[in-house]
């Protein structure tokens, strides 16, 4: 019995074993499927910088395709978010807007749905939630609050 699986697995590995020509073949269609021209390539990143520009310590993102914007905020000298930072949607509507300072989420913060109504707001101090923080249904509902002061 031993001899039978013994003989039935040396014919397998046999009859499943490749030519050196034919693996040669394989590794060479594998490489000419995953090879990136170096122009190809370049158009990436030309497209990835069309989408950000910075000017006047202003950051802003586009969505790809089109000239929309769907970042935009202030940086400090050291190109750490400062001020107000927005988000949009493809629509033009503002979604979200937190205030920032060197870096840190500092201040007033708000989000919306996709349909404008208010998801939560709250404020921030050095990175960590503060105060009253509300947050609303869909239909604009307040369904939550919660006072970070009180939370130790």
């Amino acid at each position: 019995m031993i001899l039978r699986i013994s003989i039935l697995t040396l014919l397998v590995g046999f009859a499943s074993c490749k030519s050196d020509d034919a693996v040669k073949t394989d590794k060479e269609t594998i490489s000419e499927q995953t090879t990136i021209s170096p122009e190809s390539n370049e158009v990436k990143n030309q497209n990835r910088a069309d989408l950000i520009e910075v000017k006047d310590n202003i950051f802003r993102e586009y969505y790809p395709g089109k000239r929309k914007v769907k970042f935009e905020g202030s940086q400090d000298e050291e190109g750490k978010r400062h001020g107000k930072w927005q988000y949009f949607s493809e629509d033009g509507l503002e979604l979200s807007m937190t205030m920032y300072e060197h870096g840190e989420k500092h201040g007033f913060s708000i989000v919306k749905y996709p349909n404008g109504n208010l998801h939560y707001h709250g404020e921030y101090r050095h990175n960590k939630l503060v105060g009253i923080w509300k947050t609303y249904s869909i239909q604009g509902e307040l369904t939550n609050e919660v006072n970070y002061d009180e939370i130790k």
